[in-house]
């Protein structure tokens, strides 16, 4: 499909990453096609035109540039893709020279593409996987070590540095549904209403507008659920902060679960530029699954941490909003709110 030629433009005026692989841009004047984030000197609006790939701007007679290497594009989507489904499909570990030998490429170059289209290394992306396993095996089996080494785990050790970390609480605790975990909570005032902030001891597991302590503990039914205390109220401020003057780079812990494609989403989501939005479409690609767009939509709906994971920089093809939890209002403020730090800020 031929790219909407305004769309096209913003995109390669910016040399926006996410677009690479999504059309190519012809150059007239040089007789050559790029990708959309070619570093070299933009071109007169009026010398360029789009095409949906390399192959259609070929056929007009174009020739690929030597310095941003188009045509490599895709067959890198193509790698990436097939590394997620070999370590998806993988039982035991794949360490970094396997997978890249299986992919076609040298183990360091194929780490830097990986990182950047999902947005995680291969190594972090399988220590997901394998924790999602077993946060999904700890519900269903009645011991634990069963369940560590149903996830893919050679030895318990190996998921009590690693798994355990993530989940945030004890492994049994979770059998339990969480039983025994302090979840301190808090409401705060901003100026777009008030919101819920909720922590454990590892980091924010609860941020959202419009709900209360009742709304947490039927997220949570069997945690235990406590007011702030000093810690939380530093960390409520924070967040607030976010909301009121964004663009502060607070690095905010972090204690939530989903899957490794959500997680991916939620990464994707936290790199995007102050001022900027990206769509679902790109979203999906830099998570590693260009096809999953409405996973990925649906991975915007479940962020358990709006504002720090900025789920309200998604939006549409074409530029429509699309939705929101907590309103389209919300969402129109924080975006404005955003656009205009981003333009103090340059």
């Amino acid at each position: 499909m031929t790219p909407d030629p305004d769309t096209a433009w913003t995109a390669f005026s910016a040399r926006d990453r996410a677009q690479d692989g999504r059309f190519v841009v012809a150059v007239r004047t040089t007789q050559i096609y790029c990708k959309p984030s070619c570093p070299a000197r933009h071109p007169h609006r009026r010398n360029v035109s789009f095409y949906a790939d390399a192959a259609q701007a070929r056929e007009a007679g174009y020739r690929a540039c030597l310095r941003c290497k188009p045509d490599e594009v895709g067959r890198d989507r193509i790698a990436v893709a097939a590394a997620l489904a070999i370590l998806d499909a993988a039982e035991d570990r794949i360490d970094l020279d396997t997978l890249a030998a299986q992919v076609g490429y040298a183990p360091h170059h194929f780490h830097r593409l990986f990182k950047r289209a999902t947005g995680v290394t291969p190594a972090a992306y399988a220590r997901a996987l394998r924790s999602t396993r077993a946060a999904d095996a700890l519900t269903e089996e009645t011991t634990v070590t069963k369940a560590i080494y149903d996830a893919g785990y050679t030895a318990p050790s190996r998921f009590y540095a690693n798994a355990a970390k993530r989940l945030g609480m004890a492994p049994s605790a979770w059998v339990r549904g969480g039983e025994g975990v302090t979840i301190r909570w808090t409401v705060a005032d901003t100026s777009l209403g008030p919101m819920l902030v909720a922590a454990t001891d590892k980091g924010l597991c609860r941020v959202s507008f419009d709900e209360d302590a009742a709304a947490l503990r039927a997220r949570f039914p069997n945690a235990t659920i406590a007011e702030a205390d000093e810690a939380l109220a530093t960390l409520a401020a924070q967040v607030v902060a976010e909301v009121e003057t964004p663009g502060l780079d607070c690095d905010l812990p972090l204690d939530v679960r989903g899957t490794a494609f959500q997680e991916a989403v939620w990464q994707a989501l936290r790199t995007i530029p102050l001022g900027e939005t990206r769509t679902y479409s790109e979203l999906a690609a830099i998570a590693g699954n260009p096809a999953a767009v409405r996973a990925a939509g649906s991975a915007c709906g479940k962020n358990p941490v709006s504002i720090i994971v900025p789920c309200h920089r998604a939006q549409r093809i074409g530029g429509a909003l699309g939705g929101y939890a907590y309103g389209l209002d919300r969402k129109r403020a924080l975006l404005a709110t955003e656009a205009q730090r981003a333009e103090l800020q340059e």
